[in-house]
């Protein structure tokens, strides 16, 4: 019930952010798929025509909501070299995604899908280059970081063998022994990896892990490079 002391409470007003955050909590509730302007409009209680005055569509909105989770990046390390700077500002970046489960496939998608990526990312990767441009990095050798890194700069990175948790399987695929026969170098792998549930990087790889192994693998390996450069 709505007292005299609620009533005479001034609401906050509509605005872009208060739009933004509320689709991301949403988002994190319910999965990205389920949003919608009807549902952010009764999260806070307006109808939904008062929200094109601050996004003008559902792209707009998805493109506002990854520029609120790069603003939740740590900003650069300071006094530190460019590895150090570089790792704890990934794994920052990686924190926000595990927070965010929805973000990576949707920072994918929309980058795909515009000719730029959103200013937030656009500012985040300047900054970024400007961190190996600062630690001694020729331009050369940035462009060649920068694709090296790639999606793993902002936290995640796409894998060549991704399990789908509940997937059917292949009626098609041959028997076991099959398999083993045909792929024996698959076979022997897989059976040797102690597998966990729930890994986005195979089927039970600690992801945390085989992330950070591949991070640092590729920062030791540009640090020999400029020493070369």
């Amino acid at each position: 019930m709505t007292t005299q002391a609620d009533a005479a409470q001034p609401r906050a007003p509509l605005s872009r952010g208060r739009v933004l955050s509320t689709a991301v909590a949403l988002a994190d509730e319910g999965g990205v798929e389920a949003l919608s302007m009807r549902r952010i409009a009764q999260a806070l209680g307006v109808v939904p025509m008062a929200l094109y005055k601050h996004v003008a569509n559902k792209n707009e909105l998805l493109d506002g909501m990854i520029d609120v989770l790069v603003g939740e990046i740590d900003p650069p390390a300071r006094d530190t070299g460019w590895q150090t700077a570089v790792r704890l500002r990934v794994l920052s970046a990686r924190r926000m995604l595990l927070r965010h489960p929805w973000a990576s496939e949707v920072i994918e998608a929309r980058t795909k899908a515009r000719a730029t990526p959103t200013p937030a990312v656009m500012a985040y990767l300047d900054s970024m280059i400007g961190i190996f441009r600062a630690g001694g990095f020729s331009l050369d050798l940035v462009h060649h970081a920068m694709h090296v890194m790639g999606s793993r700069l902002l936290g995640f990175s796409q894998e060549l063998f991704q399990d789908s948790p509940g997937g059917e399987p292949d009626p098609d695929a041959p028997p076991p022994e099959e398999m083993a026969a045909r792929y024996p170098h698959i076979t022997e792998l897989a059976m040797a990896v102690a597998h966990d549930e729930g890994s986005v990087v195979g089927s039970g790889c600690d992801d945390q892990f085989e992330f950070e192994f591949a991070l640092d693998l590729t920062l030791d390996g540009l640090e020999r490079l400029r020493g070369t450069a």
